[in-house]
């Protein structure tokens, strides 16, 4: 019997090496003990914590992370990433090298008969207007060509500097009922999806709204939490 998984927001590289080895441990146990029942897995976005990629060279430090998706792969699993806003600077290295399916911007699919929206969740939040311009400009075609021309040490540096901005800026945003993640997840269910699924709020939530349901996957940072869609019921799970 296949079955479906969705995580997101493991953020590694993020601390100290000490603690993203443990945090890479518990996540490369997590995918080998799906590996012979998964059909497809989805990451909604913030695998890394700051992933820039050149046209040459990609951050290092996550090599085993990399060769176990590969080994996924090549078990048959279909893998979705949705880039988040901590890396969302894809190029081709992914799809190419490990055989990822990439997804720029929020998408929707069909599974077990179910309509599902999926989307990180970034720039949803009530009266984030500055994120969402900031946003276009850091997935800007030309913006990104111009940084590519910084070198490797010096772009990779910035880019872990706005990465610990854009986490105090995000800690700041209010999560409450009125969120505009709920709020958008109603309307999309309104449109007739099944199930809502997004990740970046860091914190494990299903809500059912009229005949769907609003998933946030939670992260691999604390919550350790992943959803799973067997025969058309989807539930979130912690891993233990």
């Amino acid at each position: 019997m296949s079955r479906v998984y969705f995580m997101s927001d493991a953020h590694l590289g993020l601390h100290d090496r000490a603690t993203e080895r443990a945090k890479e441990d518990r996540l490369l146990a997590f995918w080998d003990s799906i590996k012979d029942r998964a059909h497809q897995l989805f990451i909604l976005g913030d695998l890394f914590d700051a992933w820039i990629e050149y046209r040459t060279v990609i951050p290092k430090g996550f090599h085993r992370t990399l060769t176990a998706l590969e080994d996924l792969r090549r078990r048959g699993i279909v893998i979705h990433f949705l880039a988040g806003n901590h890396d969302c600077w894809l190029r081709d290295y992914l799809s190419d090298e490990i055989g990822l399916t990439i997804h720029h911007q929020p998408f929707d699919t069909i599974l077990d008969g179910k309509k599902i929206y999926l989307h990180h969740g970034d720039g949803l939040a009530l009266n984030d207007s500055g994120y969402r311009i900031l946003k276009k400009i850091l997935r800007n075609r030309t913006a990104i060509w111009f940084f590519s021309w910084v070198h490797p040490d010096v772009g990779l540096r910035l880019a872990r500097s706005s990465s610990h901005t854009s986490r105090r800026y995000s800690a700041q945003k209010h999560f409450g009922e009125e969120d505009g993640m709920l709020k958008f997840a109603r309307e999309k269910i309104g449109e007739g999806y099944d199930y809502i699924i997004m990740g970046h709020r860091h914190l494990p939530v299903v809500t059912t709204v009229n005949d769907g349901v609003y998933v946030n996957l939670g992260d691999w940072i604390e919550h350790m939490t992943y959803a799973v869609l067997e025969d058309g019921a989807l539930k979130l799970n912690r891993w233990e």
